[in-house]
């Protein structure tokens, strides 16, 4: 693909504003459709269109970056009253949808097959890094799709991600990212225990997290999230209501497949106690905050 392309980005929130401002930064044309304020740098430097069907029909190459399973579903395919980027892909072969939210992956094979038979290419490529990887531009980067397509956006994805990887056929990058969730809510867990317990044991939480760094228990989760619980900044890089949102994906997929996954189904109640308490809008951080309200004693005083 040449040097400078013209981009559709649907999604401007605490991701996909930072990741489509790389592309910006790039010297790419950027397409933006947003439900609403539009955020800078993007008034004044890419074009606001008023759908997803218009920005389709503008770029070659379009992003999303979207909540959930529905809102992905209603970018494409549109409702009532909107035009969906399948409207404005309609007599535009060769072109290619690029998902990045983290969503079903058995809905994602049908949404690439709907896209595929209009003559566009399909990739899912959820990320993993949170706020700070995607202003760092060092996000990991899960893709599914064929290989080919995946070649034609790389380089893209390259300006937004530092560990982009091809995992599969169209789906599996949405399996990649299911596993990375349990992974991350169970380690949160896990660290939160930890520093409760320390706690309450009376040991300085700060100074067990810092001895524990040097150890086998270090982590990228212990180094970030144990010194949020610790200085309680819990403004969000990764909502609690979103990390539900992935749990239950994986929960409904193992349903699916036959698996049991105990540990995550665990992570899940804690998860959903945190909602319960009011905490759905804070960084998945403050899952300890569900450890806490059991023990009747925070890891640092609020």
């Amino acid at each position: 693909m040449s040097q400078s392309q013209r981009i559709g980005f649907i999604g401007l929130g605490i991701m996909g504003a930072p990741m489509a401002g790389h592309l910006l930064d790039a010297g790419h044309q950027l397409f933006v459709n947003t439900q609403g304020n539009t955020p800078e740098p993007f008034i004044s430097k890419a074009t606001i269109c008023a759908s997803a069907a218009e920005v389709a029909r503008q770029a070659d190459v379009i992003f999303i970056m979207v909540p959930d399973t529905p809102d992905v579903e209603k970018v494409l395919f549109g409702e009532p009253g909107t035009q969906g980027v399948a409207e404005g892909l309609k007599d535009s072969r060769g072109k290619i949808v690029v998902d990045c939210s983290s969503i079903d992956p058995i809905a994602t094979k049908g949404f690439a097959k709907r896209i595929i038979a209009l003559g566009c290419g399909y990739i899912d490529a959820p990320v993993s890094g949170g706020e700070v990887g995607a202003k760092a531009a060092s996000l990991t980067i899960m893709c599914g799709g064929d290989e080919g397509t995946f070649g034609q956006v790389r380089p893209l994805l390259e300006k937004m991600g530092k560990n982009v990887t091809l995992v599969g056929n169209v789906g599996d990058g949405q399996v990649c990212k299911v596993a990375n969730q349990i992974i991350v809510a169970l380690n949160i867990a896990a660290v939160g225990e930890a520093l409760l317990f320390a706690s309450k044991a009376g040991a300085d939480p700060a100074k067990v997290r810092q001895a524990l760094m040097g150890g086998f228990a270090s982590s990228r989760i212990l180094e970030v999230h144990g010194e949020r619980m610790i200085k309680r900044t819990f403004a969000p890089g990764f909502r609690i209501s979103l990390h539900q949102k992935d749990l239950n994906l994986a929960l409904q997929s193992a349903r699916a497949l036959g698996v049991a996954l105990p540990q995550t189904a665990g992570a899940a109640q804690l998860m959903n106690a945190c909602a319960a308490l009011g905490h759905g809008q804070q960084d998945h951080s403050a899952l300890v905050r569900a450890l806490e309200a059991l023990a009747q004693h925070t890891v640092t005083p609020d």
